[in-house]
């Protein structure tokens, strides 16, 4: 059962942070509306509802960016809209119409991710494109999806699928989903080799390395606690040494020690060619990975180990000393 009571801005911002998971409480004023917080410290308002035979949680905003009053007096509504009967659709819609209306209304991703996103639909999904979306069938949708090569893609395209069709169920352009009955592809789980034992030896090469450019970005790539996409791309006018951030971010020491040490010599933080950021500096890692004997090590491996091992809170200055604290395990200082 969630915990109850009557919610105001102070207990909210002041909730502790599960270690794992998600906990959820309740308000008192208004019983039905509740509130998860994950261990990241995102606090999302929410009712649940029995919905065409599903228990259903049924998302009404994120704290602070909607107040309480506002998650209370949407809760009515959000309830009303979620028990109306589905409507029916007379209008035909080609797939790539309705695609273009999920993006829309549906994906919620940051820039870069939508961009990734839309290019994998375009170059997989195509075949779909013309074809009215009530007439797909489940056929139609094995028939594209089998021919997309390698299994972790096309469980993805498959996934983004159901979703899209169970969006077009919801809205009345589709009957049934033709994507629900299909069997789910398996994948073979990839495991990193980066462990607690191993990330000195990564660190040792990547420190002996001669470029100074691609040093300190791989570097970065342990310090800073960020994705490679998001590192590479770092911008100087983004940096404030005052608070130790990058955008919103918080930086642990030993990052802003490296940043503050290097030449700022354009608008990258660390340039490649063309008076643009670095892309893709897969060939240099593809050097440092070998030297560390892990052949098979990701760049973003490096950000998933560290960030499960991250202790997230609400605060953004108790995360930079939780920061500080993981990487004085690995005798990063």
């Amino acid at each position: 059962m969630a915990h109850q009571f009557f919610f105001n801005p102070y207990i909210l911002d002041n909730l502790p942070t599960p270690a794992t998971g998600f906990d959820v409480v309740q308000d008192i004023s208004e019983p039905l509306l509740r509130l998860y917080i994950t261990s990241r410290g995102a606090k999302t308002f929410f009712v649940r509802k029995r919905v065409r035979g599903k228990d259903t949680r049924i998302i009404i905003g994120a704290y602070p960016e909607m107040d309480i009053e506002t998650a209370r007096a949407q809760v009515a509504m959000v309830l009303n809209d979620a028990t109306k009967k589905i409507p029916i659709r007379r209008k035909k819609l080609s797939f790539k119409e309705f695609w273009e209306i999920y993006l829309k209304n549906q994906v919620r991703r940051c820039e870069d991710s939508e961009v990734k996103l839309v290019r994998a639909v375009n170059m997989h999904l195509s075949e779909l494109f013309d074809k009215n979306i009530a007439d797909i069938t489940q056929d139609d949708i094995k028939n594209v999806v089998g021919k997309i090569g390698g299994n972790v893609i096309a469980a993805r395209m498959q996934e983004v699928l159901l979703s899209i069709f169970k969006y077009a169920v919801d809205q009345g352009y589709v009957k049934q989903n033709p994507v629900a009955g299909l069997p789910k592809i398996q994948q073979a789980r990839r495991i990193s080799p980066l462990n607690e034992e191993n990330i000195s030896r990564l660190l040792d090469a990547i420190r002996a390395m001669d470029d100074e450019t691609m040093r300190n970005a791989f570097l970065m790539l342990i310090y800073s606690f960020l994705p490679k996409n998001k590192v590479l791309s770092m911008r100087w006018d983004e940096l404030d040494f005052n608070h130790y951030l990058w955008r919103d971010w918080p930086l642990p020491d030993v990052a802003v020690v490296l940043l503050e040490n290097m030449p700022e010599g354009g608008d990258w933080v660390f340039m490649g060619r063309c008076k643009n950021h670095l892309a893709d500096p897969r060939v240099a890692w593809r050097r440092v990975v070998t030297a560390a004997h892990m052949p098979n090590l990701r760049m973003d491996d490096v950000y998933k180990f560290f960030m499960r091992r991250l202790v997230w809170a609400a605060d953004r200055e108790d995360v930079r000393v939780n920061m500080n604290s993981l990487l004085a395990q690995f005798g990063i200082q």
